[in-house]
């Protein structure tokens, strides 16, 4: 299942909740009570930056939102190993150094993957290997809000201008041109976010029917 949608438009949050909903529902099954369900992040397939880049990264004159910026190779490889059964490890990206480090991420052949991202829908080759695909749907000012709540506390301490000066130098236009247009591939779009928790349960029972069924 890939999960995308604005950066700070709640699909890590999205992602979860659709979780403990599947285990709740599958947990009252008779045919099928225990699953095994991975959660993982587009950003841990960001690509380790030059040290040219990681100094442009330490201005906030790097993009993170352009399709460049991600290991797209490493991403499809990943999900084709992980759709035939196989044991996988997975790096971990850390926003410090701007690198992949050396503790990964071991995913052991989950029956189900949800992984989130605001280009999880942008390449065809990857859209190919989901069954299911969202699109969260939050609107920019709350977007915007939250973004610069987790950047000041939760990841960067950056300050507001500096959150916002990024904002509207890389996150907004990258919104516009890469991330919104792939709204149109989505199997199932999500307002509000989070907060949907009627979108949220007919995803989760979509999956449950999906399990059932194999």
């Amino acid at each position: 299942v890939g999960v995308s949608g604005g950066a700070a438009s709640g699909k890590k949050q999205v992602s979860n909740l659709v979780k403990e909903a599947v285990v709740h529902k599958v947990s009252g099954s008779l045919l099928y009570q225990n699953v095994s369900i991975a959660i993982l992040s587009q950003e841990d397939f960001h690509r380790s930056l030059s040290e040219e880049e990681h100094a442009k990264a330490v201005r906030g004159a790097f993009n993170f939102d352009h399709p460049d910026a991600f290991d797209f190779d490493l991403l499809e490889n990943v999900l084709l190993r992980l759709l035939k059964g196989e044991r996988v490890e997975i790096p971990r990206w850390d926003f410090s150094s701007h690198k992949r480090i050396e503790a990964q991420t071991v995913v052991e052949k989950p029956d189900v993957v949800i992984i989130s991202g605001i280009l999880m829908l942008y390449k065809s080759r990857i859209r190919q290997l989901l069954s299911l695909k969202v699109f969260v749907d939050l609107d920019s000012d709350d977007r915007l809000a939250r973004q610069v709540i987790r950047d000041s506390t939760q990841r960067y301490n950056n300050s507001l201008n500096d959150i916002l000066r990024f904002y509207m130098r890389y996150v907004k236009p990258s919104f516009e041109e890469f991330v919104l247009p792939t709204k149109k591939f989505a199997d199932l779009i999500i307002p509000r976010g989070e907060t949907n928790a009627k979108a949220i349960d007919v995803l989760a029972q979509h999956i449950v029917d999906l399990i059932l069924a194999r």
